[in-house]
């Protein structure tokens, strides 16, 4: 057997549920649009279904960790296949709004189980060699699902305005965004028949007192003498710490752990603070605000998940190579940059109205609007406040898209230059060095329950940005809220530089030694 290959083999297969991760997450940003309007949410309540599905993933990361240290990183990541399909298939027949939070809050526990164990396994198994291009295959397959994600939502999108007869007999047209959830069943069910050809965790084996077995995994991934070298290490580190069932969350605030949990707080919440899943959740409303109106949003949302995908294929040759603090100091800076474009272009937007631009709105728009003839609004907000005030919350909203592209005075490509810019430097950074770090930093006997905590704070906070996202546009402005993730992403750079060691080529046992003595 190549061992180099069935190592690949076996992290691509594993890595598969940030696939789904990745699709379950970023198809929302397609249908929140529909939802809205469908539903009659409000900014708050759209905020709340976006990110209820991270909401429970945060606490689904508390507990998939501990759960995945007594029965297994394999069988949790069954169950998480499982909670995949089942909450894609929910979602797409949801009745009303509670029904469509429900399922969407049950895809959370896939998201948050699958986003801790896939890496924790799959460092578990790989040489220090190559472990950070094959944790890095998660975050790989996380971008994958997002770009999927962006284009089913665009080509559904495309269909639902056709007059084929399969499109009209499969419902598509009405029922756009329910087949833009569905369809991740699929992926779902195949990750479930794949995990059957995984073997268990060596490492895991090992806390459960299974030597021969672990030993006979290890030989499946290293040759016969460094199999050997490699149990004789575990062993010894396992040596050191008391037995695995006596773990407890108040482990990791020992003063020998101040250090990596420091490090781990401080890139788990710069990871998400700095807007990347306002973007990601959002894509196409973001668009909209610079006036392109929804299908060409919908292709710039393609844009993104293309760049994303790229980029972070590009970060996984680096990673091993250069290190993961070059990239980290590299991509915050370019946030740093790109954030402050974003901020910069939107503050240059004006909004007026001119008898010709009113006279190509919707027949029942152009009398309500006739008084904003010559009217000038020097920023977004006021602009809506005042389509608000004339038109009534739910009309406007139904008709903001083309009520912005009818207004608008500024240069779009700059927002599609930040937009893309800002991607490019997470998806070389945060995107895969963070989770890379993770499976690093902290030691064997705390993994789970350590690499669940940050979890929870990383997902918390990408929970906080997505409910807030929407109401940050309508009450802030798009210059604001980009401006504040900028200012974020300066004390990141700042916090990066100052505290996060380079781990490149070192063995998991000697990082625990290093950093925990």
């Amino acid at each position: 057997m190549n061992t180099k290959n069935f190592t690949t083999r076996v992290a691509l297969i594993v890595a598969l549920g940030g696939f789904l991760m990745g699709f379950d997450a970023s198809v929302i940003s397609g249908v929140n649009k529909f939802v809205q309007i469908d539903f009659k949410l409000t900014d708050i309540q759209l905020g709340f279904s976006v990110s209820s599905l991270t909401i429970v993933a945060a606490l689904a990361m508390m507990f998939s960790g501990p759960l995945s240290d007594r029965f297994g990183r394999r069988l949790m990541l069954k169950y998480c296949a499982l909670v995949f399909a089942v909450s894609a298939i929910g979602s797409a027949f949801a009745s009303d709004f509670l029904a469509f939070l429900f399922f969407r809050m049950l895809g959370g526990i896939g998201v948050g189980a699958s986003l801790i164990l896939a890496p924790m396994y799959i460092a578990e198994i790989a040489p220090p060699s190559s472990r950070g291009r094959l944790v890095s295959f998660n975050q790989l397959n996380i971008v994958i699902g997002i770009t999927i994600a962006f284009f089913s939502n665009y080509y559904i999108l495309s269909l639902s305005t056709s007059e084929a007869p399969w499109v009209q007999s499969l419902g598509i047209t009405e029922n756009n965004w329910r087949w833009m959830l569905g369809v991740e069943a699929i992926p779902a069910i195949l990750y479930f028949i794949g995990l059957f050809s995984v073997p268990q965790s060596p490492r895991w084996l090992m806390t459960k007192g299974q030597e021969e077995k672990a030993f006979e995994v290890l030989k499946k991934f290293n040759s016969e003498p460094t199999a050997k070298t490699e149990l004789a290490t575990i062993k010894g580190s396992l040596s050191k710490n008391e037995t695995q069932a006596k773990i407890s969350y108040l482990e990791i605030f020992k003063p020998a752990m101040r250090l990596v949990l420091t490090i781990g707080l401080v890139v788990s919440v710069l990871q998400q603070i700095t807007g990347i899943n306002a973007v990601f959740f959002y894509a196409p409303m973001i668009f909209e605000q610079s006036g392109i109106g929804t299908n060409a949003s919908f292709i710039q949302a393609v844009l993104v998940g293309v760049t994303n995908l790229v980029f972070t294929i590009i970060a996984m040759a680096l990673i091993d190579r250069i290190g993961r603090k070059p990239l980290l100091t590299f991509g915050v800076g370019g946030i740093v940059l790109f954030m402050s474009l974003l901020a910069y272009g939107f503050s240059t937007a004006t909004y007026s109205l001119n008898e010709d631009s009113i006279s190509e709105l919707t027949q029942e728009l152009q009398e309500p609007l006739s008084e904003f003839k010559g009217v000038h609004f020097n920023n977004d907000v006021a602009y809506k406040t005042a389509l608000i005030e004339t038109l009534g919350k739910e009309k406007a909203k139904v008709y903001e898209g083309e009520l912005i592209t009818a207004a608008i005075s500024m240069n779009p490509r700059l927002i599609l230059a930040g937009i893309l810019g800002f991607v490019a430097c997470f998806a070389v950074s945060l995107g895969p060095v963070m989770w890379v770090l993770f499976s690093e930093l902290f030691p064997l006997k705390i993994r789970g329950v350590a690499i669940s905590f940050v979890g929870f704070v990383n997902s918390a906070i990408s929970a906080g940005v997505q409910f807030i996202f929407p109401w940050e546009l309508s009450q802030l402005g798009s210059a604001l809220t980009f401006l504040i993730y900028g200012i974020f992403a300066l004390i990141g750079l700042i916090l990066v530089i100052r505290l996060v060691p380079e781990t490149k080529g070192k063995s998991l046992e000697e990082l625990e030694q290093t950093l925990t003595n």
